[in-house]
């Protein structure tokens, strides 16, 4: 039998005492990280609130459409663009930023079926897009277009407005997130919170028009041949969410 020497033997007991050591420290290290994971996690509320702000729309878009007939599709496409330019030319005058805005829309041209099947002729159609916060001016203006009809009217908010009743939105938003966070940690019983995470849905908002009846009853009639329409935009409301997460204290 070998005989092991005091000591080397005493040194395996001081390096089982040090190792031994070290597992209780780690152990007491993993017990403390745990506990405060704990409290971490601990009195955690998840919450959302809400700012909505109440206003009239500024921004009025009109589409004034054309659509033509004929055998052949490049005579449709050349009488579409002969009233295209007609009407861009006329329209012009009454442009102004922001104001009245003036686009070229849809231009479209697609075979027309006969019962056999086959091709029998051409259709096609065309629009004009005027948009701006001078309501008169736009139905003024497209009240003086030929041979056009108005396709489509809508109100929403300019790009300023938006951005002013965004903000507004927002503010209200975070102040109910605040109030709510204080009231529920009271009710629990804790003096106050702590916010640990918190996110807010300010890309556009959420823009939902006010239910009104309306009648739109020229909407298909020719331009030329009626005076201007009367308008009124409706009101909508702008809002704006705020959610996340408080540990109550």
């Amino acid at each position: 039998m070998t005989e092991i020497s005091k000591p080397l033997f005493s040194a395996r007991l001081a390096s089982s005492a040090l190792l031994l050591t070290a597992a209780f420290a780690g152990g007491n290290v993993w017990a403390q990280n745990a506990g405060a994971g704990a409290q971490r996690t601990a009195n955690v509320v998840q919450l959302s609130a809400q700012g909505t702000v109440e206003v009239r729309q500024d921004w009025m878009t009109a589409t004034l459409s054309a659509t033509k007939d004929g055998r052949d599709a490049a005579t449709v496409q050349s009488q579409l663009q002969k009233v295209v330019e007609a009407a861009m030319s006329t329209l012009r005058a009454d442009a102004k930023n922001g104001e009245m805005e003036l686009s070229t829309g849809n231009f479209s041209i697609s075979p027309r079926y006969g019962s056999s099947g086959k091709v029998e002729g051409w259709q096609g159609q065309a629009e004009i897009v005027l948009q701006g916060r001078d309501f008169v001016r736009i139905t003024q203006a497209a009240a003086k277009v030929q041979d056009m009809t108005l396709a489509n009217m809508g109100f929403g908010l300019s790009r300023e407005a938006r951005e002013k009743v965004e903000g507004e939105a927002q503010s209200k938003a975070i102040e109910n997130f605040r109030q709510r966070a204080t009231a529920i940690s009271k009710s629990f019983g804790f003096a106050g919170y702590s916010l640990r995470e918190v996110s807010v849905n300010g890309s556009g908002g959420t823009v939902r028009p006010m239910p009104r009846p309306r009648m739109m009853g020229m909407a298909k009639a020719s331009m030329s041949d009626a005076a201007p329409l009367a308008v009124e935009a409706d009101r909508a409301e702008v809002t704006v969410s705020v959610g996340g997460s408080i540990q109550m204290q």
